[in-house]
């Protein structure tokens, strides 16, 4: 019989190409998969890795032997965290990273309730608009959009990340209205640089129609962080297009109006973010159903819906 621990570190070994990105996943040393590895191999009787000095390759016996355990160790992990969730307390830093304004808006609010239920667990959160790498930099969660998931990685989305023009009524004044997407290139827009790849992002528009149309802008003003497009539109410098939970406090304070109430671009979710171990941590596994939880109780994934204008 087979022990958990050679289980998973052969699994995590072959997802992520290495011993040394397994032992950070599992929280072990690379000196302590190896062997795991070593001994299921020597237990099958078959080579499941081919080694060299730069990286392992997976065997024939080895890719079929990975399909076929990989969903069953899913489900005993699984099992095992259900069995013990109910005896484990709550305890620990947790250490998040998600995007200022939107943390500051939409997250911090739901610590006093959070810290009220849970108070063995401490706060240490990042706010920066990035993607971090939860393994390596030691993360137990995070909250964003766009974000590629590594091995070991998963999500849950939490509301849809729908893109729409908005611009202050000042700068709208005397001027003709857009009718469609195409329409915008006769404004100054606000464009955004992806913090990812550096590019200026491009969106393609649907209306509730299910019309779809690219979003012709003159990007006069670059920025890249929506925030600071929201800021920039307030001030009455041109058409931005940002996400609807950026630009939500300014529209309902009339501050900045929508410019085509029809049309959006959807950018994908808005998720959470942590890894699969064995065993999720308490800390890590209250949070995530808290912040779900919140999600569905304040409607926030009806609130961001761009479609709704």
């Amino acid at each position: 019989m087979e022990t958990l621990a050679n289980l998973e570190s052969f699994v995590r070994s072959a997802e992520n190409g290495g011993f040394s990105a397994a032992a950070r996943q599992l929280g072990l040393t690379p000196a302590a998969v190896s062997p795991n590895v070593a001994m299921l191999e020597r237990n099958l009787g078959v080579r499941l890795f081919q080694r060299s000095t730069r990286k392992l390759t997976l065997t024939e016996a080895g890719e079929r032997f990975l399909e076929t355990v990989r969903g069953h160790l899913r489900g005993l992990q699984s099992a095992i965290a259900d069995v013990s969730r109910d005896d484990e307390e709550p305890a620990g830093v947790l250490k998040v990273s998600m995007a200022l304004t939107f943390g500051m808006d939409y997250l911090l609010p739901l610590l006093p309730e959070f810290l009220a239920r849970y108070p063995n667990i401490r706060i240490d959160w990042d706010f920066e608009n990035r993607q971090v790498d939860l393994i390596s930099e030691g993360f137990d969660a995070a909250i964003g959009g766009g974000i590629e998931l590594a091995p070991g990685v998963v999500s849950r989305p939490l509301a849809p990340a729908h893109i729409i023009a908005v611009a202050s009524p000042a700068y709208l004044a005397g001027k003709d209205l857009p009718t469609d997407p195409s329409e915008l290139l006769k404004f100054t827009g606000i464009g955004m640089r992806s913090v990812r790849t550096g590019r200026i992002r491009n969106w393609t528009m649907r209306n509730v129609a299910g019309q779809e149309m690219a979003a012709q802008t003159t990007d006069t003003l670059v920025m890249n962080d929506p925030e600071a497009m929201c800021r920039s539109a307030l001030l009455g410098l041109g058409v931005a297009l940002v996400a609807v939970p950026h630009a939500s406090p300014h529209l309902e304070s009339g501050r900045l109006v929508r410019v085509l109430p029809k049309w959006y671009a959807d950018a994908g979710p808005i998720s959470l973010y942590y890894a699969t171990r064995t065993m999720l941590p308490a800390k890590t596994r209250v949070f995530v159903e808290h912040v779900v939880e919140a999600f569905k109780k304040q409607r926030l994934a009806q609130r961001f819906a761009g479609s709704l204008g």
